[in-house]
């Protein structure tokens, strides 16, 4: 079974005397009729052998638990994810080979770049996202400092060394970083955490705040209006865009978002966001082929935001 997984698949079969001759190497001898048996408890077992037949018979491994394009898949994520290091991309990406034949790993180690890549440095980031789990099954609070880097990219403490105590609510992926969403029954409202920058978890014998029926709260929901995971107010807002930003409108607010047409050149959308810096800049990347039609406080907050960045830009006469 090891040598089949790891040495075949569709391109490379291996014949009855390859067979035999790898099992004597590891001082096994064997005959073909015990060979034949051997390949029929395999299939009966699960494993899935196909039978090649040509000038010599080959025998491979055929579907698998991943096939190879998901796996290239797999490692693409893997490479590519801010949120782990360097060293455990590498291992991720080692122990996903392992899943394909010796020669399909080959290919998959042809399209592996992860040196350079933006990374993070915190190692202990896979295991924070571990207990924030299970602090989340268990129901219970966690404690943690939470840091931010000064004007020479040192680590502070927020708050000078402050403990955080919070309930964790769930975990989200957004824009290549693990956030955080907790409840506060204390404040009564929801606030969000950088998971790579907070140290020094615990799981507390606490159990969390009880989230109130009242806030209605849906984690998918909450994640489209919250852009970047800043906070903001949340505010109903109708946007007038052009057709062809309707791949980034559905990108960012989900198909079920609610749109109308105007023209057969204009739509528009009704959306709830919390109105933040980086819904402006998300607005600010599309310039004039987007604009805020409702509500009116909504669209002098953006004018402010554009004009304090015009400051920067004035030039002398």
């Amino acid at each position: 079974m090891q040598m089949l997984i790891q040495e075949t698949d569709e391109e490379h079969g291996l014949t009855m005397s390859g067979i035999i001759g790898r099992l004597e190497s590891y001082g096994v001898k064997a005959e073909r009729k015990s060979i034949y048996d051997d390949l029929y408890l395999l299939r009966e077992f699960g494993l899935d052998i196909v039978t090649r037949k040509g000038q010599t018979t080959e025998y491979y491994i055929g579907s698998r638990d991943f096939e190879f394009p998901e796996l290239t898949l797999l490692v693409d994520a893997v490479q590519s994810s801010k949120f782990l290091t360097e060293k455990k991309s590498n291992a991720l990406i080692k122990k996903l080979e392992s899943l394909a034949s010796i020669h399909e790993a080959k290919l998959l180690k042809r399209q592996v770049y992860v040196a350079g890549r933006i990374k993070m440095q915190n190692e202990s980031i896979f295991y924070n996202v571990d207990a924030i789990q299970h602090a989340i099954i268990w129901k219970r609070m966690i404690a943690f400092k939470y840091y931010d880097y000064d004007i020479e990219k040192k680590k502070v403490a927020r708050r000078e060394g402050h403990i955080y105590k919070v309930t964790p609510v769930g975990l989200v992926y957004i824009d290549e970083y693990y956030y955080l969403v907790t409840w506060s029954e204390k404040y009564g409202g929801f606030a969000n955490y950088r998971v790579d920058r907070m140290v020094g978890i615990e799981i507390l014998e606490e159990y969390g705040d009880r989230i109130p029926s009242s806030a209605n709260f849906n984690l998918s929901e909450y994640c489209q209006r919250k852009i970047s995971m800043f906070g903001g107010e949340d505010t109903r807002v109708q946007l007038v865009f052009d057709k062809t930003l309707m791949n980034p409108v559905i990108d960012r607010f989900g198909k079920d978002v609610r749109t109308e047409i105007i023209n057969d050149d204009t739509a528009r959308a009704y959306i709830a966001i919390a109105s933040s810096g980086p819904f402006f800049g998300w607005l600010t990347q599309f310039g004039d082929k987007i604009k805020i039609d409702h509500p009116e406080s909504l669209k002098q907050d953006y004018l402010d935001f554009l004009k304090k960045i015009q400051k920067n830009y004035k030039t002398k006469k």
